[in-house]
């Protein structure tokens, strides 16, 4: 059976999520292998290590021992293998777009974002393991992700999705990105109004469930 070695956080989760769409259940369609980030389990395990060298989650192992790392071409390798439902679009056209959003708001939340929690609030526990920037660098990352959250808002008008006009791999990445930040005490910025409807909306999606759960 394909083995999602899981974590914390939201990559981990955002797979989790997308498998959830596509209608594919833990324990009967994958076995979900979960990892103590917050205690390092994954940076102490010599199996994990040798599926992926930077020891980072979540790690797609499929059944002939190949392995699968990063969020975004694991879900993408899920599409190719369960085309239906559809999340990254149905024509070249249509991916172009989905990626578009998905690259743009990697780009210029999710690497600011995440580099900036590191430097400051996550700060004791990425210290020890990785570099990390100055709190102040950390301090000015954070203040440009919030910059790029309110340009998607403006970008969302009175939509609740980024593309296409329905839910795709774009809307799922910013969900889960806007999970992870309230998990790490972050608020919507002031002025995020379509923000804060767009994850009120997907909060009703049975995959949001993934955020309420204990690991």
């Amino acid at each position: 059976m394909t083995k999602l070695h899981s974590s914390l956080g939201p990559n981990p989760r955002l797979v989790r999520m997308f498998l959830v769409e596509k209608g594919l259940k833990e324990g009967e369609d994958f076995e979900r292998i979960h990892y103590d980030i917050i205690a390092g389990e994954n940076r102490q395990s010599g199996s994990l290590t040798d599926k992926n060298e930077l020891q980072t989650l979540p790690v797609l192992e499929l059944d002939d021992g190949t392995c699968l790392t990063e969020s975004w071409p694991i879900c993408e390798f899920i599409e190719e293998e369960h085309p239906t439902p559809n999340l990254f679009g149905e024509t070249s056209l249509e991916r172009a777009e989905v990626r578009k959003w998905a690259r743009l708001f990697d780009q210029e939340v999710v690497v600011p974002m995440t580099m900036g929690f590191r430097a400051t609030g996550g700060r004791p526990m990425f210290e020890p393991r990785m570099p990390v920037v100055s709190p102040e660098a950390g301090a000015e990352l954070a203040a440009m992700s919030d910059a790029k959250w309110r340009w998607f808002d403006a970008k969302l008008g009175n939509s609740n999705n980024l593309a296409l006009g329905r839910f795709t791999f774009a809307d799922l990445l910013m969900f889960s990105f806007a999970n992870f930040g309230f998990t790490i005490g972050w608020k919507l910025p002031e002025g995020t109004d379509n923000l804060a409807r767009f994850v009120e909306t997907h909060n009703q999606r049975e995959c949001a469930a993934i955020w309420q759960q204990a690991e």
